[in-house]
């Protein structure tokens, strides 16, 4: 009976074609639309991933990276205290307005990092050159995707919160969802904030410890435990994973994902059960035959499962060449995507329910497989 699987589907492959498109068509909505939202939210945490920092320490209750709340400077002190730490440096971040030659207005985050060598704030992908730009004083860096939104380009200057800055540099990888990153030193930074905030304060304070392995030992040590702590002490990978399922969870995108998610699914099954029954009815006549010649149900209910499982491997194979090209296509055109391995393993997992669940579907057909129709 696998054998009669098998052959069914190499000779009659184009019955089955639309079935194995429908299954690869759900598997693809799923995962691209997953990869676009991690890849999406990912862009909150870029700063924090692309740290060297160890340990990341900001005012109690921070809910993301960009909505950090200024805490006082005197805080490190206490942090230096402890025996492990090497370097403790201030990160700072707020939003702004930017204001273009031409006068139009832009809602920016503006991100003040350290431009020392040995800088734990500044993003792993800024070179050597570009920390030397940032020297300059009004100089800040911007992503080259935001050149169109900003309507500047390298060499220009503009307005920042009403004072003159110079693009002195242009990156690639910054594109954020909340609004354009714009990097300078923390000096430059300063002179642009707004001057409510005090120059005693700070956003992060950024820590190096001396053996990064000790992170969370040190973390423990550091985190304060009274009722009102004056700060909280996270690791690079708590911040990250924080900032992005606040942002997951509180915009609603989430809901959102989940909801197109099910109605793939469910059309995934719907059409590919349909196409499967099709098939069968289409080859009721041969079945009647099988069972008058004295093969079981069961046997009958195999061929069909089997069929559904190729038709799920098919359909994941095509699934996986289509996400490739898809995933070519995004970097090349600096398109935010993520494919983590476990992303992967569910949406395999998932497209193949939807084959199987859509065999089991197509059973039904099978009890009217009696003898008697040979007959009509």
């Amino acid at each position: 009976m696998l054998s009669l699987a098998r052959s069914t589907l190499r000779y009659e492959w184009r019955r089955f074609l639309a079935a194995v498109l429908a299954v690869a068509f759900s598997g693809l909505l799923i995962i691209v639309q997953l990869a676009l939202l991690l890849g999406m939210f990912g862009t909150v945490s870029l700063v924090v991933d692309q740290s060297r920092a160890d340990l990341w320490v900001s005012a109690p209750n921070t809910p993301s990276f960009d909505l950090g709340r200024y805490f006082p400077l005197r805080n490190e002190s206490l942090i230096r205290m402890h025996p492990d730490i090497v370097h403790v440096e201030s990160l700072l971040i707020a939003p702004g307005d930017w204001r273009a030659p031409d006068g139009s207005k832009t809602a920016i985050f503006l991100v003040g990092v350290d431009v020392r060598d040995s800088s734990l704030g500044t993003p792993s992908t800024f070179d050597h050159s570009t920390r030397q730009a940032l020297e300059e004083p009004g100089g800040v860096v911007i992503d080259v995707d935001d050149e169109r939104k900003l309507k500047v380009t390298l060499g220009q200057t503009a307005e920042l919160n009403n004072k003159r800055v110079k693009v002195v540099g242009v990156v690639s990888g910054f594109k954020n969802i909340g609004g354009a990153y714009i990097f300078g030193s923390l000096s430059t930074v300063r002179r642009l904030l707004d001057n409510s905030i005090s120059p005693d304060t700070a956003p992060y304070l950024l820590v190096k410890i001396r053996h990064p392995d000790q992170a969370l030992q040190v973390q423990q040590q550091l985190q304060m435990t009274e009722e009102h702590p004056r700060y909280t002490v996270w690791t690079k990978n708590e911040l990250s994973t924080q900032s992005q399922l606040y942002w997951l969870f509180e915009s609603g995108a989430g809901a959102g994902f989940g909801f197109s998610s099910l109605l793939g699914l469910a059309v995934g099954v719907v059409i590919t059960g349909q196409i499967l029954r099709g098939t069968i009815l289409a080859s009721i006549r041969e079945y009647a035959t099988l069972r008058a010649l004295g093969v079981s149900a069961w046997s009958l209910n195999t061929v069909v499962l089997e069929q559904a499982w190729w038709v799920g491997l098919a359909g994941l194979a095509v699934t996986g060449v289509l996400t490739s090209i898809i995933g070519w296509v995004g970097k090349a055109q600096h398109v935010a995507m993520v494919f983590p391995w476990w992303s992967l393993v569910g949406t395999a997992i998932i497209t193949m329910l939807i084959a199987i669940i859509s065999g089991v579907m197509a059973i039904r057909v099978l009890y009217k497989a009696e003898p008697g129709e040979l007959l009509r």
